[in-house]
């Protein structure tokens, strides 16, 4: 019978061969996961006897990711700002970079100012949510086109309790949002990477992300063209998108092309140019 530190160095030898970043940490993520146990308790576990059905769950999971599945459709669920998101097979999984969009909304946002917001291509609601659970005074419409992303937006409303402030709809950009509804930010994490870059990337967001959330088209910018006139002329507020490392210049063209004032480029934890915001109008 296999101890459980025996099953954990083959595992993290198996995602060397296999080129997974990460491999111990991954390899510890995944055996926790099976065995119910987090990071602490399996490190105070590591003599433990695995019974037959535990190593076919956990061989089940490392073939997965043998496979250069995502590792977080594996898990289920992924840490984003101050929330946990459930991550569903087929949705975009949510990224720490996103997170500066995050915090560049909520630097243009007082905590107790009532505020409507708009997250368009919401995927798994990562940022609109999180602007929710930042600001309990706002109000979110996560819009995408993709079911897949819908139903696990939807799942991550009811999981935070959220329901009461964030409507779920389906469509195109801003069109489901009813015109009389208030908007005073339009937020988005659009894709934007350059159709021609696509073969270059990880396996995992390669072969199994979901191409619609990631393809810009032929110089990545195909979305923002469409996103920022009309989030211009629907936002009472601002605007806010992430970017590309190098498109904080042309994304910059774009929103003062719209009129957009106060327009800057803010940089992520790595330095790397990551969110562009304007006002539509100047601030009070």
């Amino acid at each position: 019978m296999l101890a459980l530190v025996d099953v954990l160095k083959r595992t993290h030898a198996f995602f060397e061969k296999r080129g997974i970043p990460s491999p111990r940490l991954e390899a510890e993520l995944i055996l926790g996961h099976a065995l119910g146990l987090d990071r602490v308790k399996l490190y105070m576990e590591f003599d433990r006897p695995l019974r037959e059905d535990e190593l076919a769950a956990i061989r089940a999971l490392v073939a997965r990711r043998g496979r250069r599945e995502p590792l977080y459709w594996i898990l289920g669920s992924r840490g984003f700002h101050d929330i946990e998101l459930l991550v569903h097979n087929g949705v975009l999984v949510p990224r720490p970079d996103t997170e500066a969009l995050v915090e560049a909304v909520l630097s243009k946002v007082p905590e107790d100012e009532r505020v409507f917001i708009a997250d368009v291509g919401c995927g798994t609601g990562a940022v609109g949510l999180a602007l929710a659970h930042a600001r309990p005074d706002a109000r979110v419409y996560c819009v995408d086109i993709d079911e897949a992303a819908l139903a696990n937006t939807r799942a991550n409303v009811a999981a935070l309790d959220l329901s009461a402030r964030v409507a779920v709809l389906s469509g195109s950009m801003l069109t489901p949002i009813p015109p009389h509804r208030q908007v005073d930010w339009v937020v988005s994490n659009p894709p934007y990477i350059a159709s021609a870059e696509l073969a270059e990337l990880e396996p995992e967001v390669r072969d199994w992300e979901p191409r619609g959330a990631l393809d810009g088209g032929a110089d990545g910018l195909d979305f923002y063209r469409s996103i920022v006139p009309s989030a211009a002329a629907r936002a009472q507020v601002g605007v806010a998108v992430e970017i590309g490392h190098d498109q904080g210049d042309a994304v910059r063209q774009l929103f003062e092309a719209a009129d957009l004032t106060e327009v800057t480029v803010t940089k992520d934890l790595g330095g790397n140019d990551r969110v562009v915001l304007g006002r539509t109008k100047p601030a009070a």
